[in-house]
């Protein structure tokens, strides 16, 4: 009896849980796509500028040297290109996904900084679509299913009944 009430209310639970994955990955995609913005605003005037001088933004990075700040900003510069680079690579990946393709490239949604501020701010929220509704089903026959293995790995030490005689 307690098996089966473990079984169905992991089940409840992890339904509840993936049923959340469209609204949240979709929230991901929206602060991803305004963190590549705001990115490439940087990049494109750091690149304008290597362009008046006549340089590609490599030559005008190798530039920045001579002081101990022109070598710390070259250094942040060459930190933020590279995350631009790396995000706008994901957000191209992700951007026209639909919930089950961006469950497949879940890998593309593990930058840090973005995650951790999309689960802040995040709010669950009752799933009203198909993609929800599937994903709901999905996490339920995932969590019974794990719920239903581990109640068997306990069951040989359970106390079993010795047959009566007739």
């Amino acid at each position: 009896m307690f098996l089966r009430a473990f079984v169905v209310s992991l089940g409840i639970v992890s339904g509840a849980g993936f049923s959340q994955f469209p609204e949240f990955s979709q929230q991901y995609l929206q602060r991803l796509g305004g963190a590549v913005e705001e990115l490439s605003t940087v990049v494109r005037d750091f690149d304008r500028s290597a362009a008046t001088f006549g340089m590609s933004r490599h030559k005008a990075l190798d530039e920045m040297n001579g002081s101990p700040f022109l070598q710390r900003r070259q250094a942040d510069l060459r930190r933020t290109i590279s995350r631009y680079e790396e995000l706008n690579d994901a957000y191209s990946a992700l951007r026209y996904a639909g919930p089950f393709t961006r469950f497949y490239d879940l890998h593309f949604m593990f930058d840090e900084k973005i995650l951790a501020g999309t689960w802040e701010d995040y709010q669950p929220a009752v799933p009203l679509t198909i993609e929800g509704g599937l994903f709901a089903i999905f996490g339920a026959l995932s969590g019974a299913s794990a719920a239903s293995v581990i109640g068997k790995l306990f069951r040989p030490w359970r106390k079993r009944k010795k047959p009566t005689a007739a």
